[in-house]
C-alpha cells in the first residue's frame, strides 16, 4: 500500500467533524464491565454501539461519568452517551449532561431493554413512569421530569415467576435471537434520526410494536 492510499484510509476512518450547540441528548443504559457485555441489561449500550458503527464513531471519551462521542445526525448536533454508573445510577450522568449543556427533558433520548417486549420488538414513548425499570427510574428522580422521549428495546419475559428478575436482566440472549435482535437495534437507530428531526410521531407509526 502507497502512502497516498494509506492517507485516503486514514482520510476515510476519521470521525466526520460536528459544528455547533448539542441539541440532543442520546443516551443507551447498560452496566459497564465485560461481565455485562451483551446481556439483556445493556440492550441500550448495544443499540448505540450500532448508531456509532453507522455514523462511523467511537464512543470512548470519558465526559459526564460515562462514555460519549458526539454526531451530526439528521442535522443535529447530539452528544451519545453511555453511562458508567452502573444501571441504578443512570440519572447521575443523564442529568449531569442535561444540566451543562441546558439541554431539555424533551430533548434526551433513552434506550432501555424492556421485559414486557420480546425480543426484537420495540416500543417508542414521548414520556411516561419507569414501569419498574431502576435506571429510567433514577433519571426521573433526578431530572424530576418523565417528559423525555424513551426507545424500550425487547428483552423478553422471565421464563417463569420464580425465576430471578436480576438473573434474567443479566443472563444473556439466547443465540437463536440474534437476527431479531440486529433487525432491532437498526429500527431504533432509525427512530433516533426520526426523533432528533422532530418526526417522533412518524418513528411510533412507522416502529412501533
Amino acid at each position: 500500500m502507497s502512502v497516498f492510499d494509506i492517507f485516503k484510509k486514514l482520510e476515510a476512518e476519521r470521525e466526520p467533524a460536528v459544528s455547533g450547540a448539542v441539541e440532543y441528548i442520546i443516551a443507551g443504559l447498560g452496566n459497564p464491565g465485560t461481565d455485562y457485555e451483551n446481556t439483556r441489561h445493556n440492550i441500550g449500550f448495544m443499540t448505540v454501539d450500532t448508531l456509532c458503527e453507522r455514523y462511523k464513531l467511537s464512543c470512548k471519551k470519558v465526559k459526564f461519568k460515562s462514555l460519549t462521542c458526539d454526531a451530526m445526525i439528521g442535522g443535529k448536533r447530539c452528544l451519545i452517551m453511555k453511562p458508567t454508573t452502573f444501571m441504578n445510577k443512570s440519572g447521575e450522568a443523564v442529568t449531569e449532561a442535561m444540566s451543562f449543556y441546558k439541554i431539555p427533558p424533551e430533548r434526551t433520548i433513552i434506550v432501555y431493554d424492556d421485559i414486557s417486549l420480546e425480543p426484537g420488538k420495540l416500543r417508542i414513548r414521548r414520556k411516561g413512569s419507569d414501569g419498574g425499570h431502576n435506571g429510567i427510574k433514577n433519571i426521573i428522580y433526578l431530572s424530576g421530569k418523565d417528559t423525555f422521549p424513551r426507545i424500550k428495546m425487547g428483552v423478553g419475559a422471565k421464563p417463569h415467576p420464580d425465576y430471578s428478575l436480576a438473573d434474567w436482566v443479566l443472563g444473556h440472549f439466547k443465540k437463536e435471537d440474534g437476527e431479531a435482535l440486529e433487525a432491532c437495534m437498526k429500527n431504533a437507530c432509525d427512530s433516533i434520526e426520526l426523533i432528533v428531526q422532530d418526526k417522533i410521531n412518524e418513528a411510533m407509526n412507522k416502529f412501533n410494536s
